[in-house]
């Protein structure tokens, strides 16, 4: 990406992640029974266990100042900000993003190819579901995250590359 685009698009997936996760903390669905998390934490999450509640409003929270930040590096009153904070931030998240999307955690491209080939076992009763949300993880989650973080790295660069 060129321009400011990288940063545009940072924002605005940032912004995106960061409603979804609004909506989750007001109640709504919002794409939570889709979350590739171990059946015990799913069961949590679907039962609005107080604690993910609270992980919901702290992520938007998050998302609010990660907008902040993407636009920080192309607008500017971003010029007033610590620059090598914004540098760090934006190559964080970039970098964090890309490393989600591919999976060495146990979800991302690697994880979810695992689970669907058969390599990586499900847990007991629940390999179905298990495999469902690889299904949703590899078509959507993934490549959400990737595009997300080559946001981010994209606008750091361009942002480091500024005088």
């Amino acid at each position: 990406m060129t321009s400011n685009r990288a940063a545009y698009a940072a924002a605005l997936c940032t912004a995106a992640y960061g409603l979804m996760k609004l909506a989750q903390a007001l109640g709504a669905n919002a794409l939570a029974d889709k979350d590739p998390l171990p059946p015990d934490l799913r069961e949590r999450l679907l039962a609005r266990d107080p604690l993910f509640v609270a992980s919901h409003w702290v992520l938007f929270a998050v998302a609010v100042g990660g907008v902040v930040v993407a636009l920080a590096t192309v607008r500017p009153w971003g010029r007033r900000l610590p620059r090598r904070a914004l540098l760090v931030a934006a190559w964080t998240a970039g970098v964090l993003m890309i490393v989600r999307a591919f999976g060495p955690v146990g979800y991302g491209f690697v994880g979810d190819t695992l689970v669907l080939t058969g390599v990586s076992a499900p847990p007991p009763g629940h390999a179905e579901v298990a495999r469902e949300l690889a299904r949703w993880d590899l078509l959507l989650w993934s490549p959400f995250f990737l595009l997300w973080g080559l946001s981010w790295t994209a606008a750091a660069r361009r942002f480091g590359r500024r005088t």
